[in-house]
């Protein structure tokens, strides 16, 4: 017979449960360190906010290395669901991912609003709770998605273990809130001088309680920099983290994402710190600056564009600007435009004005020279090309990666391929 005892153990709710790495603005990954109470309470308001029990499907979509698959995992095991695994090409967004979800009854997934544009919402009759998370979310998209769903908008940093504020919206619902926080955690919206801003009034989102981590790994000077003391609690050691988002309060106590107040931004649900994106590309010795901005593309997807100044006589491509970056940057850091500038514009006070930066070029750098469709089939594959990237000209020879196209892009492409064929 198995004991029902306890089992014996030494750890306590304060050591590390694990070590989770994010994009440094400096080039080097910081590690974020979690404790035991931290994912503890996590689970625990999981299961009370999704309604998880022993039926329940969930599906593991989120890569190990990123912190996703921790909500993922622990929001199943701890609820004595089922968690669904694949590999990384069955989980692809669209038909994949459709198939994925259809053979195992999924039940419940976590998506990326770009991953959850490009799944058939007339489908999927199993799914009936879906949570959007890690980049903000389209209220058409949740419209679409909240028919006869449970449908949930998730907001959190990995620095409050993963999560820290959920809403339910509804069919009807007229904004797209990131809801109220989690059990055991406070949020305050506050200005320069650590004051709350009135309700309606925006101001950086500041999280504490139960789900703070311990800090940066090794990294004493920039843990005290963004885990401040909470002037608001009785406890002397309690703690506040400074996000960087831009957010206000509803007048009915829900919390509206407005953006970044730094230059770290959500690109198809990856967070990317622009600066190490700037810092490779100053790296090459033909490059005297850069700047990495985000911006949205004609498809309404979010898409990176870099501006650099060359050398003096020097010039360089992008293809070749790509292939720099491809051997130091995962695909999702890679910027879909390159714009080669005499110089950056300032603003007065001598920072680069990022306003005033202009649009790329319509013109296409091609490394081959332009070949027109010329077959029908040709015809239908180029004007799919066009309408997926949002282009005005697709010759024979294009690479798709230097249209502008990433993986996100290249699920509604396959898919509007087998379409026409």
């Amino acid at each position: 017979p198995h004991s029902q005892d306890n089992l014996m153990t030494d750890i306590s709710a304060d050591n590390l449960a694990y070590i989770i790495y994010t994009s440094g603005s400096t080039g080097q990954p910081k590690g974020i360190s979690i404790e035991h109470h931290s994912l503890c309470n996590l689970t625990r308001a999981q299961k009370q906010l999704f309604d998880l029990n022993l039926t329940s499907r969930v599906l593991q979509f989120a890569s190990i290395s990123f912190d996703a698959s921790v909500w993922e995992i622990f929001m199943a095991v701890t609820s004595g669901a089922t968690l669904i695994m694949g590999t990384a090409a069955a989980l692809m967004p669209g038909d994949d991912l459709k198939q994925i979800i259809d053979r195992n009854l999924v039940t419940l997934v976590t998506l990326p609003p770009s991953a959850l544009s490009v799944l058939p919402t007339d489908e999927l009759p199993s799914l009936d709770r879906i949570i959007v998370a890690g980049e903000a979310c389209p209220l058409d998209l949740a419209h679409q998605w909240s028919v006869n769903r449970c449908f949930f908008n998730a907001y959190g940093p990995s620095e409050s273990t993963v999560c820290a504020t959920v809403a339910s919206i509804s069919e009807g619902s007229e904004n797209m809130p990131i809801g109220r926080p989690i059990a055991n955690t406070q949020v305050y919206v506050l200005d320069r001088q650590m004051q709350p801003v009135p309700i309606g009034v925006a101001g950086e989102l500041h999280i504490g309680g139960d789900g703070l981590a311990r800090g940066y790994l090794n990294l004493p000077e920039l843990t005290r920099a963004k885990f401040v003391l909470n002037p608001f609690s009785p406890d002397s050691s309690a703690r506040l983290y400074k996000t960087g988002d831009l957010a206000r309060y509803l007048p009915d106590g829900n919390i509206e994402f407005l953006g970044r107040i730094d230059h770290q931004v959500k690109i198809r649900g990856f967070r990317i710190e622009l600066g190490e994106i700037e810092a490779v590309l100053s790296s090459h010795p033909q490059i005297q600056q850069a700047v990495a901005i985000a911006t949205t593309d004609p498809t309404g997807n979010n898409r990176l564009i870099a501006y650099v100044v060359v050398s003096e006589k020097e010039h360089l491509s992008t293809q070749q600007l790509r292939e720099f970056l491809q051997q130091q940057l995962p695909a999702y850091m890679v910027p879909s435009a390159f714009v080669i500038l005499d110089t950056l514009p300032l603003t007065p006070n001598g920072k680069v004005d990022r306003n005033a930066l202009p649009a790329p070029d319509g013109d296409i750098e091609r490394t081959q020279e332009y070949a027109a469709p010329r077959t029908p089939n040709e015809e239908i594959i180029a004007h799919i090309f066009t309408t997926v990237l949002g282009v005005e000209t697709v010759g024979i020879h294009d690479n798709f990666f230097e249209l502008g196209g990433h993986s996100l892009v290249a699920t509604q492409l396959t898919s509007r391929l087998k379409q026409s064929f």
